[in-house]
């Protein structure tokens, strides 16, 4: 059975979001210390993470980090209060799967849950090349004319998401769905933030602005 450990440090939102969980068919695991969690996640078992950010001992940036630089591959979900496109850059790219602003909806929650832990079976494993850009899902490496890029998760994604709809707009909104996997305020710029990561990585010539529509890749 899939089990899922809640970490979160306040008692009314870990009661509320496990009971939703059990009722679903999952399996929870309650921490409300970061240390602690962090501690859970590496002794193995656990299948996907709901990290608040803000825990004791060890804050949810720190419990992230640290599992990442150990290897873990697990699907992080992060819960927080803090709403800045800044701090969902900087979790994301520390390697979390997804973002969730606090208050959330439960069902919206469940259903990122689901799609979370869909990626973790269905992994592509051919290599998506497109002229001199070669992207391999299942390392998650990649090359543009034989050199290897350094890409965060987000921005591999993203990347993936051009090199399989070449020459097709793709909107903010295609992006936010396809990359995130969630609905940010029409207001957000991370769309825009990981374009311009993307083309300082990969070459500004190769993802077009398309006024009005989104971007499309050359």
């Amino acid at each position: 059975m899939t089990r899922i450990l809640i970490a979160e440090d306040e008692p009314r939102i870990s009661s509320f979001v496990s009971r939703g969980l059990e009722s679903a068919g999952y399996t929870t695991v309650i921490s409300e210390d970061g240390a602690d969690a962090y501690r859970r996640a590496l002794a193995g078992g656990i299948d996907l993470i709901l990290l608040d950010v803000g825990l004791p001992t060890m804050d949810g940036f720190e419990v992230l980090t640290r599992l990442r630089a150990e290897g873990s591959a697990i699907p992080i979900i992060m819960l927080t209060a803090r709403s800045s496109t800044l701090d969902t850059v900087s979790g994301l790219d520390a390697g979390a799967n997804d973002y969730v602003s606090k208050p959330f909806k439960f069902d919206e929650l469940l259903a990122r849950i689901r799609s979370r832990l869909r990626e973790t079976v269905t992994t592509e494993r051919l290599d998506i090349v497109h002229d001199d850009v070669v992207l391999d899902p299942l390392t998650r490496r990649a090359t543009v004319d034989g050199r290897e890029l350094d890409l965060s998760a987000r921005e591999f994604a993203l990347a993936e998401q051009f090199l399989r709809h070449p020459g097709q707009v793709l909107s903010r909104e295609q992006l936010l769905s396809r990359v995130w996997g969630l609905d940010f305020d029409p207001g957000s710029n991370i769309v825009d933030v990981y374009v311009r990561y993307l083309r300082a990585k990969l070459g500004a010539e190769r993802i077009v602005t398309v006024r009005g529509a989104g971007y499309r890749w050359q």
